[in-house]
């Protein structure tokens, strides 16, 4: 991937601005729930914009947010254009941003591994042994050059 040039960082920097703004002031769709614009990236050429975006709410106060950022988007491209003063003005592309949706996933499963860990941790202090603590152990000691010994005069 290529990395963004400091123009086109800027840029993004000032779209992210202008956008936050005005969907806070000026865009009024009741389909708009609580939006935050979490970054903004521009391609090097300064042609596209893609707005990353989160909506605190469920799935359907997700999806009409979306459908209301893409009729507000001439809007806005137009608010860009007149606040940035570009040559062209990026088309704006708005996507839902999915890292704290992962991110909480992950939370969830790190409580949950901790979770077992505590439990068989809890298990393993009460746990003992099903037999003797030493098995393979008949009460004899022996060396083991003793066992060879034996072992030699099994097989002349």
């Amino acid at each position: 991937m290529n990395t963004p040039s400091p123009r086109s960082r800027r840029l993004a920097e000032r779209i992210h601005v202008v956008i936050a703004e005005m969907l806070e002031r000026r865009v009024k769709d009741p389909r708009l729930g609580f939006v935050t614009v979490t970054s903004v990236r521009v391609t090097n050429d300064l042609r596209d914009a893609t707005v990353y975006y989160t909506v605190l709410g469920d799935d359907q106060q997700c999806a009409d947010s979306a459908v209301a950022l893409e009729s507000a988007k001439g809007l806005m491209r137009s608010e860009v254009g007149r606040q940035t003063g570009v040559k062209f003005t990026p088309t704006l592309s708005f996507v839902a941003d999915t890292v704290p949706s992962s991110a909480r996933r992950i939370d969830d499963l790190l409580r949950q591994a901790r979770e077992a860990d505590e439990r068989v941790q809890h298990q393993a202090a009460q746990a003992a042994f099903a037999g003797d603590t030493s098995p393979y152990r008949d009460g004899e000691t022996t060396t083991s050059a003793e066992k060879d010994d034996d072992h030699e005069s099994e097989i002349g």
